[in-house]
């Protein structure tokens, strides 16, 4: 049975996407924490002849995003320039992309993946559904914050004019970052969506996708996972299958991926990692953003939905897909398997 069907544990399990504690990352403060010790290693890592790459993955795996601040902060004061352009100058490739997105705040790290997808030629469609469909009103908050502080106008400004349609009216309903947070379930209300639905897609010759739009994008996360137990109870198929043969293009892998983050943010981005590093070649902007983005959220789950879904543990994976500096990093990140 596909792990997507089966909605039996979607009404115990916590939602990555309500939780706002961090014992679910692999990235924690380290205890006895000193802010110049770290600064005097990433500079002598970084003035000496050769970059010792060891010192700088060493300092900013093992540290919180909040201790690297404090570091940044630090270091740019030490030394004049800021941490950020001497890792620029001193390293490349996917290393490079790696360790500056550890030194960035989460909410700049997201706002620069999402300036990344939508500038140039054509619009990468993936990375904002991954990101809008995975982050939480808070986290959109920080993004849209970051954003409008980096380029000078609005998040939906700039999105407004990269993506149209219905996939579009989905992806600005979710960077508005107006779904409700509550916590509390309205069973009845949850029928009633689950039957709009039903009505407005398989009943229906066509598909009234503003009804979808409207109600995936907008509804709590607990709301939603019992509007999708009674979705099944009316349709007898899961809502995300219907999604699959009423839709296509990018309104559907968005709709699908609100559904699976709803049910379980940490195996959608499982799927993500696993996907990245199929068949020939990986996307390393992929397991950097989510190695990244998830170390202090729910890595560990990501890591227990990845051995489930796909029978090996992500980190020997990742030992056979990535080498060198980078890889070595995102090992650290991801940590072994207890």
């Amino acid at each position: 049975m596909s792990v997507w069907n089966d909605l039996d544990l979607l009404l115990d399990s916590p939602s990555s996407l309500t939780v706002t504690s961090n014992v679910r990352g692999t990235v924690k403060d380290k205890p006895n924490f000193k802010v110049e010790e770290d600064v005097a290693a990433l500079k002598k890592a970084i003035e000496g002849i050769g970059t010792t790459e060891k010192a700088l993955i060493e300092v900013l795996t093992q540290r919180s995003n909040a201790q690297r601040q404090l570091i940044a902060r630090a270091y740019e004061k030490a030394v004049g320039r800021t941490l950020v352009d001497d890792l620029e100058g001193d390293t490349h490739g996917d290393f490079e992309d790696l360790l500056v997105a550890l030194v960035k705040p989460p909410g700049v790290h997201d706002c620069h993946e999402v300036i990344a997808a939508i500038k140039g030629a054509g619009t990468t469609e993936s990375t904002l559904t991954e990101i809008f469909a995975s982050r939480s009103k808070r986290q959109i908050q920080a993004m849209s914050e970051a954003y409008l502080a980096e380029t000078g106008k609005s998040i939906i400004h700039d999105l407004q004019s990269e993506v149209s349609g219905q996939y579009g009216k989905a992806l600005l309903t979710l960077a508005e970052g107006k779904r409700d947070d509550g916590t509390k379930v309205d069973a009845a209300k949850a029928k009633a969506d689950a039957k709009a639905l039903y009505e407005a897609g398989e009943k229906k010759w066509g598909t009234d996708e503003d009804k979808f739009v409207d109600i995936l994008c907008h509804r709590s996360i607990p709301q939603l996972r019992q509007t999708l137990i009674e979705y099944k109870n009316i349709s007898k198929k899961t809502l995300q299958e219907s999604i699959e043969g009423e839709m296509s293009g990018s309104l559907e892998e968005l709709l699908v991926a609100v559904v699976k983050c709803v049910k379980s943010t940490p195996a959608y981005l499982a799927e993500r990692l696993f996907k990245s590093m199929k068949g020939a070649g990986t996307t390393e902007s992929v397991l950097t953003r989510i190695l990244v983005s998830r170390s202090e959220v729910d890595l560990l789950d990501i890591r227990a939905e990845y051995r489930k879904l796909f029978g090996n543990s992500l980190y020997s994976q990742l030992e056979s897909e990535v080498s060198g500096n980078y890889g070595e990093t995102l090992k650290r990140l991801c940590g072994q398997d207890e």
